[in-house]
């Protein structure tokens, strides 16, 4: 499927027990939190709950359609879960990209690649990756086109950009809200249809079912109640 939509919270506790059966869960545990809140344990705290069904969904899809040494980049990487997830699951050619200078802390800095960019305007070459990975970014600061040209420069012909996104079928307004000093998106179905219809002038197409409808509203940040979209785009050039 290349659009699909979080339903309810059950979806969200099933996903973390399965990314747990299958090793790649970082969710702390309640006692580190604990040690965590005192300064005790250092590090970057890893892993949402929340998010347990978006990332759930990219490590599946990922293990499905690349090759475990294809170069697959993470955007918006700082605490990201899906980066170490996929290191844990044997996928040996990662790079994560972000603006935050925390990120020297993150996990396994020997075996991951970490690059302190912009990835709207990165310097990494033309056609440098198999699959791009987005968890939870776009909606900040959303510049579609910006985005696609990007996307689209760096992906390999065949390659995916794989995102997941705040999501709700009729329009929510976020006027005035922001997160980390930027506007805040929480995606309509119609705003999802535009960003399709125009990724395909950047060689991208759907690749697959879209499923755009919501049943519940599990998701409650900012007095705001919504859901996760999942989308994937192929480059077909």
């Amino acid at each position: 499927m290349t659009m699909k939509v979080l339903q309810n919270k059950l979806q969200i506790s099933n996903a973390r027990q399965e990314l747990i059966n299958k090793g790649a869960s970082l969710l702390e545990s309640p006692f580190r939190s604990l040690l965590r809140k005192y300064g005790v344990a250092r590090g970057v705290a890893m892993g949402d709950m929340v998010k347990s069904w978006d990332v759930l969904a990219t490590v599946n899809f990922l293990e499905s359609h690349v090759q475990k040494n294809d170069p697959i980049l993470d955007i918006g990487c700082y605490a990201s879960e899906v980066i170490v997830a996929l290191h844990k699951l044997g996928f040996s050619n990662l790079t994560g990209a972000d603006l935050n200078t925390d990120l020297r802390k993150m996990p396994y800095q020997n075996a991951i690649h970490y690059e302190i960019t912009n990835f709207m305007h990165t310097k990494f070459e033309d056609a440098s990756f198999q699959a791009i990975t987005s968890i939870s970014v776009i909606e900040h600061g959303f510049d579609g086109q910006s985005l696609l040209k990007e996307m689209s420069r760096l992906l390999k012909p065949g390659g995916y950009f794989i995102a997941s996104f705040d999501y709700w079928p009729e329009k929510i307004d976020t006027t005035g809200t922001k997160f980390f000093g930027m506007d805040w998106k929480i995606f309509s179905k119609n705003e999802v249809v535009d960003f399709i219809n125009a990724a395909a002038a950047y060689g991208f197409s759907p690749n697959g079912e879209m499923m755009y409808e919501g049943q519940d509203r599990p998701i409650d940040c900012a007095d705001k109640q919504y859901t996760f979209g999942w989308l994937v785009l192929k480059k077909t050039i």
